[in-house]
């Protein structure tokens, strides 16, 4: 399978060459081995030719917010749009998550509870097929203060919390998105989180954050990789 990953957003240039990109952290998430990957800059203005050049898409997270309304994003919003309509696969994380939402007329804002860092954990709402029996919660990395606000006409909820009601959506049998990150792994996301300390994330919410993190915390990120190659696939 063909994967296309849009990215919208680079890691740090201080973490950049520990970690790689986000589209390095989406293909080490699924498997170097397990398929073919394009990466498109779409942030810089590389779009693909063709919505037909891959089997899947995935849109990745970004420092941007939606309401930039930049040209780069209106171009992604109707390629987003493009995507559906043709029934191909998509999976959006994070800023994926949210511009997918905009697309379809959702609001998208920076949310008045503020920011979300560290550990998350998420309930799932309904049943669905890429899902194996009996999951109902998962935990990842959530590094957001924008949330999407309310729901898509054309969308279903998939994954809510107390901080962010809309954590995950899904469209049919067509997208998937995520508010949390299952590519960041836990040292990424400790790296980050004092990255931001102070400068972006307020001090006391950035320690709150760090407390998640410890050695034997959980985090779902396999389980959640495999629910993207399902859906992606549609298995």
């Amino acid at each position: 399978m063909r994967i296309g990953i849009l990215a919208t957003g680079i890691t740090p240039d201080s973490l950049l060459g520990q970690y790689g990109s986000y589209a390095d952290m989406f293909v080490d998430l699924l498997g170097p081995q397990a398929h073919d990957y394009s990466v498109f800059n779409v942030r810089d203005g590389e779009f693909p030719q063709s919505i037909d050049q891959c089997d899947g898409w995935i849109i990745t997270g970004s420092k941007c917010g939606v309401y930039d309304d930049l040209p780069w994003m209106r171009t992604l919003k109707q390629l987003i749009i493009d995507i559906y309509e043709a029934d191909i696969p998509m999976v959006g994380i994070c800023f994926g998550h949210q511009i997918i939402a905009s697309a379809f007329g959702a609001k998208v804002a920076k949310y008045e509870g503020g920011w979300g860092v560290g550990l998350h954990s998420y309930a799932i709402e309904g049943d669905h097929p890429f899902l194996d029996a009996g999951e109902r919660r998962f935990t990842l990395n959530a590094m957001h203060q924008d949330q999407v606000l309310e729901l898509p006409h054309n969308a279903q909820l998939f994954a809510t919390s107390e901080f962010c009601r809309y954590a995950g959506l899904v469209y049919g049998n067509r997208i998937l998105t995520l508010q949390a990150h299952p590519e960041f792994n836990k040292d990424y996301e400790r790296d980050l989180v004092l990255a931001r300390k102070g400068a972006v994330v307020p001090d006391e919410v950035a320690d709150r954050g760090l407390a998640t993190l410890t050695a034997d915390a959980k985090i779902d990120s396999a389980t959640v990789a495999k629910w993207m190659a399902r859906f992606l696939a549609r298995n």
